[in-house]
This record gives C-alpha cells, sequence and structure tokens, in this order.
C-alpha cells in the first residue's frame, strides 16, 4: 500500500452539488438540467487516518458509512487517477436531494467525490473539465446526470472515442421548473430494463425532431415547450412500473403542462413557461393523486459543484 502524501494531512475542503432532472423528456441520456437543490459535504484529511463518515437528513441511517459509501469510492476513483494514494478522510454530509427519485442523487454524490478530491489534490494535481466529466461517467455510466451536476444550467452530453463531451447552455429566465416527488422510490436499473432494444424509426425520428425543438425553446421559446417535451422513445415502455407517475403526467399534459418523467422517476418534471404556472400545476397534481406528491418550485442551478478549501 503507497504511502499517503503528507502534503494532503490536515487539508478540509467543503463541497456544494445540485440535483439534476435527465431526459427532459425527448432527450433521452443526453439533456439533463442542474436544480436548485443541494447536498453540501465537509471534507478533511485527519492526523490520525481514521475514516469517518456522517451523513445528516436524506440517506441518514440508510447508506453505507465505510469505504463502500459513494463518495467515497468517487474520491478514490479520482485519486487513483492520478496515480496519489487516497488518505483516510472525515466526511460530513448534509443532504438534502432526495434517492431513488429520479433527481440525480447518484450522480451529485459521484461529482461531489471528485469535486472533494480535486480540492484535497490542489496544488498537487490538475483537473480540467474534460477529465472531471471522464471520471464522472466512468462511475455513473453515462453523461446525462453528472454534466449538469458538474457543471450548472442545461447541459448537452454526447460520447466521443476519447471520452465523453459535454455543451452548457443558459436556460431562458421565462422557465420555471416544478419536480414533484412521490413517496415511493424508483430503480434506476428496473427503468432502464424497461427499455427495447430498438425502436421504429418514425419514432426515432419523432424524438429527433422534438429534442431539437427543446433546445429552442429552453433557451428562447419556453411558449414551445409542450409540443417540445413529447417522448416516444422511453416513458411510455417505463409507464407500467410506475402508474401514478405516468398518470399524472397525461393529466398535466391535456391541461398543457410540459409534464415529463424527471430521470428515471418516479418524480415528475413539469417545464413551466412562467412562475405562475407551477401553482396551477401543482394544484391540479394535488387534487388528482392518490397519494401524498411534494410540490417544489425550484430555480436552474448556473454554477453546478462548487468546492472551496477552508
Amino acid at each position: 500500500m503507497s504511502a499517503v502524501d503528507e502534503r494532503l494531512v490536515g487539508r478540509s475542503v467543503t463541497v456544494k452539488v445540485p440535483a439534476t432532472t435527465a431526459n427532459l423528456g425527448p432527450g433521452f441520456d443526453t439533456l439533463g438540467l442542474a436544480l436548485a437543490v443541494y447536498d453540501d459535504l465537509e471534507i478533511s484529511v485527519p492526523a490520525d487516518g481514521v475514516l469517518s463518515i456522517e451523513v445528516h437528513g436524506v440517506g441518514e441511517g440508510e447508506v453505507p458509512l465505510d469505504d463502500s459509501h459513494l463518495v467515497i469510492r468517487a474520491m478514490k476513483h479520482t485519486f487513483d487517477h492520478v496515480g496519489i494514494a487516497m488518505p483516510a478522510v472525515r466526511l460530513v454530509a448534509h443532504n438534502t436531494i432526495p434517492h431513488g427519485r429520479g433527481l440525480g442523487s447518484s450522480g451529485a454524490a459521484i461529482v461531489a467525490g471528485i469535486v472533494a478530491a480535486r480540492g484535497l489534490l490542489e496544488g498537487i494535481a490538475l483537473f480540467d473539465a474534460d477529465q472531471l466529466l471522464a471520471l464522472a461517467t466512468d462511475l455513473e455510466g453515462h453523461p446525462d446526470n453528472v454534466a449538469p451536476a458538474l457543471f450548472g444550467g442545461l447541459t448537452i452530453a454526447w460520447t466521443t472515442p476519447t471520452g465523453p463531451q459535454h455543451k452548457k447552455l443558459l436556460v431562458h429566465r421565462g422557465v420555471s421548473p416544478l419536480v414533484l416527488v412521490p413517496e415511493h422510490v424508483m430503480s434506476t436499473a428496473l427503468a432502464r430494463s424497461l427499455q427495447p432494444e430498438s425502436v421504429p424509426h418514425e419514432d426515432a425520428v419523432f424524438n429527433v425532431s422534438r429534442s431539437a425543438l427543446l433546445i429552442a425553446a429552453l433557451t428562447q421559446s419556453p411558449e414551445l415547450l409542450l409540443a417540445a417535451t413529447e417522448d416516444k422513445l422511453h416513458q411510455n415502455y417505463r409507464a407500467a412500473a410506475m402508474p401514478e407517475t405516468d398518470r399524472l403526467i397525461q393529466l398535466l399534459r391535456a391541461a398543457g403542462h410540459p409534464a415529463v418523467v424527471s430521470g428515471a422517476g418516479p418524480s415528475i418534471l413539469v417545464l413551466c413557461g412562467d412562475p405562475s404556472e407551477r401553482l396551477v400545476a401543482a394544484d391540479l397534481v394535488a387534487e388528482q393523486a392518490t397519494e401524498p406528491w411534494q410540490a417544489l418550485p425550484l430555480a436552474v442551478d448556473f454554477l453546478g459543484a462548487t468546492g472551496t478549501a477552508v
């Protein structure tokens, strides 16, 4: 086992990472949006060399408190990438991003670990944006959630032979996200297992057109959001696994609200064209739902993950 670099002992960093919502309807595994709900973490390197983890808020009493914790795994992956032994750390996490609800909690944990490692390694190792995205994608498997968590705003993510890439776009100021969160969870693995290996040609063309339109709607023309959020690639196939989500989305869309599944679900994302629309959409769900749904009127996060040395 390699010796720990003595320069790391006593270093400390705070990390703030946003929730994300992926797909946004037609942009399957490509489009993502950062939302102003955050996990806040404090990571330090103690002199005693003992790993300790505290989790407060979401996940408290549920997530592991050893080196299998996803933040710790992401930190180790980052240290391994630069060939430096990772020291034992003290991690204190204050979590507010819901777990298992389609709001990028695993992507946020991965990004938090990578940003924490970068902060601890300041002056010892350098990381550019492409490296950060590649490291996060290694662990997450696809870049659509980790890109907005890292960089904020609306992101388009794609993969190339040399690794994942992204483009960050500014969202029109009129776009007002509403997230509706149920009490039950949804497995991302289960949601993905419901996807067919291939789809009809006309459905693929349909989604290409809507994805292109969605970029225009989110950046320039929010009045097009209802048409731009139509999808034929994934939501219909997953509907049977989350019938209440599907039923409420159909009700919202019939009433003119641009509602889609948030990530793998079961939360619902409504990309409202103005703030007042969020109240109407939230009231509709409160009246029609058969179980409690938490309505979160959120801002778009434009910064992405931040790490600050203490």
